[in-house]
């Protein structure tokens, strides 16, 4: 090897060929490599330090670029940097495989260029639901569809594109595509119906990320955790996964509890027939209770505290009020206080909690009634005599011993007639 040629650094200036010597032209590529991978080092630092200053700011924005910008342009820097190495060696080398290096670079700089929107519309969607970055955050199921949207949107036409620069045409591929999908439009009909009813539910918004929906027609009930093109994923009480075809929520009735205003508190207290003349007292105080009470939403709901119903063993009023809470836990705590308020109000009024009782009225019979005359006969009498009721029992039984044996008697004697006859 004739390190001599070297020495001449103009030759390395040149662009290689045929006659261009090997150790020149592979002096060429080396150094074409070791600029990429310094410049790659180089420009990372440099995405550090600004990125480092931009985190100090309250845009958004300049966050989001840095870092979706971050991967792409080292394979952005990459693309090029082989890419030239690879012409050079298109030029000293007579493979076929160099001849698609030209088409490889154009497909790979689309690609990167919708990486990098894909990974941009990610951060932004990403920031603005962040509720540390904005003060306002955007709702994060209209933020999760438009991002899907733009997302897709990028890819198919970053694929349109790819396939024109390779030389198909697009009007041809668009022409495929509408009479095909027709047939592919009846095949995936299920398939499509989801992704119309997760578009319906983005649109809609009967509910979001985070809150609980319930539905009375199917056995429904959990909180949101991910809302799909195809499925909702809903996480139940018991913490099961319930995935949920989106097709589903366009034929249903759903409810959403997260959004409800206030909790009702309503029951019925009901107090003994004997402290009916407390009653007026103890539902003023009840209802004045309510009204005083920091916790109870009196002034735009509906109060109603009433004497309603006479019961078997008591009588009944009810109460019907809302809370100003709506979460679950802080609800009962208010509602338990409410109760123990209740109880101490009929106490304070002399008044007691009925409870289920029966009364029993015992019949007596008269002195000298037919009891007493049925008991009167099995007393014996000072003679000796049996009482009258054994002497009944007496009669009654040879009567019947009487009758038997006449009974007896006359079939002997038929059976004898029957015989002298024959």
């Amino acid at each position: 090897m004739n390190w001599q040629t070297l020495t001449d650094w103009r030759q390395l200036l040149n662009w290689p060929g045929p006659e261009t010597e090997t150790l020149v032209w592979l002096t060429q590529v080396f150094v074409v490599v070791f600029c990429t991978v310094a410049t790659n080092f180089i420009l990372m630092r440099v995405i550090d330090l600004i990125d480092h200053l931009s985190r100090k700011t309250e845009n958004l924005w300049d966050d989001a670029l840095l870092e979706a910008a971050r991967v792409p342009v080292r394979l952005l820097l990459w693309v090029v940097g082989l890419s030239v190495a690879a012409e050079m060696l298109q030029s000293v080398s007579e493979s076929a495989i160099f001849e698609y290096v030209s088409e490889v670079r154009r497909v790979a700089f689309i690609a990167i260029i919708a990486y990098f929107l894909t990974r941009l519309v990610s951060n932004v969607e990403h920031n603005l639901v962040n509720p540390d970055r904005v003060e306002k955050p955007m709702d994060k199921t209209t933020a999760n569809a438009v991002g899907k949207l733009l997302r897709i949107s990028v890819l198919i036409t970053a694929l349109l594109i790819i396939l024109q620069a390779l030389g198909y045409s697009i009007s041809g591929v668009l022409a495929f595509g509408g009479v095909g999908g027709i047939a592919v439009a009846y095949a995936a009909k299920d398939l499509l119906a989801n992704f119309f009813g997760g578009m319906m539910v983005y649109l809609d918004k009967p509910f979001k990320v985070g809150e609980w929906v319930r539905s009375p027609d199917r056995a429904i009930e959990g909180t949101v955790e991910h809302i799909g093109w195809r499925l909702t994923r809903i996480r139940t009480f018991d913490q099961r996964p319930l995935y949920v075809p989106n097709s589903l929520f366009t034929t249903v009735v759903l409810e959403n509890p997260s959004r409800m205003l206030n909790r009702r508190i309503n029951e019925k207290i009901g107090i003994r027939y004997d402290d009916w003349r407390a009653m007026p007292d103890i539902v003023a105080a009840v209802r004045r209770m309510l009204i005083d009470h920091e916790d109870m939403e009196t002034d735009y709901r509906t109060l109603i505290v009433n004497f309603d119903h006479y019961g078997d063993s008591h009588i009944e009023f009810f109460i019907y009020t809302f809370t100003k809470t709506t979460d679950w836990v802080r609800y009962h705590e208010i509602k338990q206080d409410v109760l123990l308020r209740i109880m101490n109000i009929v106490d304070e009024h002399g008044a007691e909690f009925a409870f289920p009782t029966r009364t029993l009225h015992m019949h007596t019979s008269e002195p000298g009634g037919r009891d007493d005359e049925m008991e009167d006969d099995d007393v014996e009498d000072d003679g000796g005599d049996p009482p009258p009721r054994a002497r009944r029992k007496a009669r009654r039984g040879n009567r019947n011993r009487r009758d038997h044996r006449q009974g007896w008697k006359g079939e002997q004697d038929q059976e004898t007639g029957d015989d002298d006859g024959e």
